[in-house]
């Protein structure tokens, strides 16, 4: 399993958090997802084998108007 810290933009309140991390959470290869809308930030607990760091990011796009950028990994 790997970690990415992920920089969102466009959340507005908590439920778009919790859109985001519910879309996630329901992505094959993601262990598990923290998304926090007061840090603007995104930590994904995911297997490399089985998701792309790009595929995390275009699923978080596809959520709604939000973009994704990688922070560390």
């Amino acid at each position: 399993m790997e970690n990415v810290t992920l920089d969102i933009k466009g959340m507005h309140c908590g439920m778009c958090a919790n859109g985001i991390q519910m879309m996630l959470s329901v992505k094959g290869g993601v262990k598990k997802a923290d998304i926090s809308w007061d840090a603007k930030k995104g930590v994904v607990e995911y297997d490399p084998e089985l998701i792309t760091v790009e595929e995390i990011l275009n699923t978080v796009a596809s959520t709604g108007e939000y973009t994704a950028t990688v922070k560390s990994k």
